[in-house]
């Protein structure tokens, strides 16, 4: 058992925050395997390989234990297709009927594409792999869901289209939005903004946003959502431009600021939606601001009794913070 603050937030971190290496290595392996697969398929989809992407928090290094599901954006040719976007964000694709790749995917009586019989698609194609023939792969709302049972994750797989430039220049992928239509988005957007933040925080970020993502996870208050989570701590640190490499010093201040945005807008660093922080109740806003304010004071707590030197008390002045996981003092 760790003596030490610094041990103890290092065990922490290695033992029941960040995900084992050794799985991270074979699960990034079982998906290039996967993804090379799929580009092998013949008699499918036409696909555009250049713009398949990894996203979510595992391929952005953001994700703690378990190690459950891990995503892929496979892109497809657009073949003559355009897209519309209404007022509320909805993407609606046009088949052309001299498009045979896609005419026979579209919605009943109408040209435009159906989302839902492309991730069909996708669910027919996955079972024809002979290394899958024994898993469970079904469609679960954008994507198609590959589980087997060699692992412990999931493969959420996600078709996508990669639109032309806009009059602004930019790109976006088109993805399923669950309901047969589509929606933009951008991992890249998410990808990169990641990295320079960690970057410019040299290197230290990432561990403070791990241990975060677990506080909130704790049966303690009500739960938002992962991603809402991890824009106000890159919020956070893009604003602060420093982070320590000793992440207490740093909790204290994360606390504070969630406890104060939670009941604001949190923009979305795509450019896509006007607001991340849409779906919480407002009683459940003051339930987290009130647990993030408290936790806050145990961290500053927590950091006077290391600096004078009681370790045993400040650790357990963290294992409030963060529940019985956390490591106790040792002699």
């Amino acid at each position: 058992m760790p003596t030490s603050v610094l041990a103890a937030f290092n065990s922490f971190q290695k033992d029941t925050v960040n995900l084992n290496p050794d799985r991270t290595k074979n699960a990034r392996s079982s998906r290039d395997w996967l993804a090379s697969k799929i580009n092998a398929f013949t008699d499918f989809l036409p696909l555009y390989n250049d713009k398949h992407i990894y996203f979510g928090s595992f391929a952005r290094r953001t994700k703690i234990r378990p190690l459950d599901d891990i995503d892929i954006m496979i892109c497809l040719m657009g073949y003559g297709c355009t897209y519309d976007e209404d007022a509320f964000g909805r993407i609606t694709i046009n088949v052309p009927d001299s498009c045979d790749v896609y005419k026979n995917y579209r919605h009943a009586a109408s040209n435009t594409l159906n989302s839902i019989r492309i991730v069909n698609e996708f669910v027919r194609k996955l079972s024809s792999i002979d290394q899958y023939k024994s898993a469970i792969i079904k469609r679960n709302q954008e994507a198609a869901v590959l589980n087997l049972k060699s692992y412990d994750w999931a493969f959420d797989i996600v078709p996508c289209f990669f639109t032309s430039e806009d009059s602004l220049s930019r790109t976006f992928y088109i993805i399923p939005d669950g309901n047969g239509h589509w929606k933009k988005t951008d991992p890249r957007k998410d990808r990169d903004r990641v990295k320079k933040i960690n970057t410019t925080c040299s290197g230290n970020m990432l561990n403070v946003l791990r241990l975060v993502k677990y506080w909130q996870r704790r049966p303690t208050m009500p739960s938002m959502g992962s991603y809402l989570l991890e824009c106000m701590v890159l919020n956070h640190f893009e604003n602060k431009g420093t982070c320590s490499q000793y992440q207490d010093m740093e909790l204290a201040g994360v606390f504070d600021d969630i406890a104060t945005h939670i009941y604001s807008n949190v923009p979305d660093p795509k450019g896509i939606q006007t607001n991340l922080n849409d779906k919480l109740a407002f009683e459940d806003r003051i339930k987290i601001s009130i647990k993030a304010t408290a936790d806050a004071v145990l961290a500053r707590e927590a950091r006077a009794l290391e600096n004078d030197g009681d370790h045993r008390a400040s650790i357990n002045k963290w294992r409030q913070v963060f529940g019985d996981d956390f490591p106790e003092y040792g002699s």
